[in-house]
């Protein structure tokens, strides 16, 4: 089985359909929160996750711009979108996003039954961690507690807007990092499974990526290879900022989407 990763999208509709229109051939789509916020296009987006999306676990600003969370934490860009937002969606979106289940959720029967040598079993899927859904998996430290903790082989999670993520094999921890040669068209980085080890998986923003790739991201694990692959996908920044600017968002949420921060 393919199963296609999304997350962070914060209302990017044309960062979300580059990443869908360039990796085909899937057969699952899971969106691992913050389908609104920051993004000029959160009904737009909302439709499409439902339409595509076949497992979801909710963001902290999906919880925020549907009310269910406060924004005291934010900062006042962050607060800004999410009033905005909360405005703007459709009474049919605020109530489908109010009901996005909290992880962690299992894909289960993902795994080729005559696959050979035993596969990673269990596959779970989170917004922050494992641990709790808002924390942050941003370096080693961060990530040493729920690998131990959890008995997943792969964990999925987002937040952090950062493509990449973490292992643990036996006596060894790795910080995975995909390494692409430009900045420019689609690239993709292949990760091979490696049986007994624990992982956890960032597909990186599709909508705001922050660690300095402009790019749309997200990844695919199949699991008759044993492999995930990242991807790095261009699309139309300028007509994802002009919907900002025309919403009268702050400028700021639309001038860091060409930054990549």
């Amino acid at each position: 089985m393919r199963i296609l990763f999304l997350t962070d999208i914060h209302a990017n509709l044309e960062g979300m359909e580059a990443c869908v229109a360039s990796v085909t051939n899937h057969d699952m789509v899971v969106n691992l929160g913050d389908i609104v916020g920051y993004g000029a296009s959160p009904n737009e987006v909302s439709d499409r996750s439902r339409e595509l999306c076949h497992v979801f676990v909710r963001g902290n600003h999906d919880k925020a711009c549907t009310g269910l969370a406060g924004i005291d934490d934010f900062n006042p860009i962050a607060g800004m979108a999410a009033i905005w937002t909360q405005q703007t969606l459709t009474a049919e979106n605020l109530e489908w996003l109010r009901a996005l289940p909290q992880g962690p959720i299992e894909l289960e029967n993902i795994w080729p039954v005559d696959n050979g040598p035993a596969p990673p079993v269990k596959v779970q899927c989170v917004h922050g961690s494992p641990l709790d859904e808002d924390e942050y998996i941003i370096v080693m430290r961060d990530a040493y507690q729920p690998l131990l903790a959890t008995d997943a082989a792969i964990t999925f999670f987002g937040h952090t807007h950062i493509q990449g993520g973490f292992c643990n094999h036996g006596e060894e921890w790795e910080t995975l990092r995909p390494v692409y040669r430009s900045k420019r068209d689609m690239e993709s980085c292949d990760l091979a499974i490696m049986p007994g080890a624990k992982y956890l998986i960032n597909p990186g923003s599709a909508g705001q990526p922050r660690d300095g790739d402009w790019r749309a991201a997200c990844a695919l694990l199949d699991t008759g290879e044993g492999r995930i692959t990242f991807y790095r996908v261009p699309y139309d920044v300028k007509k994802a900022q002009e919907r900002i600017f025309s919403a009268k968002l702050p400028d700021r949420l639309a001038l860091r989407l060409s930054e990549g921060r």
